[in-house]
């Protein structure tokens, strides 16, 4: 499956994006793809972060069910992640 919109390199990216793409390739190895998509967008990319960051401190997923869902998602979407 071919990626449709490419996402921006880390090096051309604001230092926001680029921290963030940091620290997923500390824990992951490499930026996530779709961050990289939306940062494409810096306002896009602020905003995702956001909803992300306020399920994470809600507390109303456990890490279990956030890990089912993350790879029933990428299922989905024929990741092989």
């Amino acid at each position: 499956m071919s990626q449709r919109i490419t996402g921006i390199s880390p090096e051309d990216c604001d230092t926001y994006a680029r921290s963030v793409f940091e620290a997923q390739t500390k824990l992951w190895g490499a930026p996530l793809i779709n961050n990289r998509v939306y940062a494409r967008r810096p306002t896009i990319f602020r905003a995702v972060r956001g909803m992300f960051s306020a399920i994470d401190q809600s507390g109303l997923l456990t890490p279990e069910l956030r890990a089912l869902i993350n790879r029933r998602v990428a299922y989905l979407n024929h990741c092989a992640f």
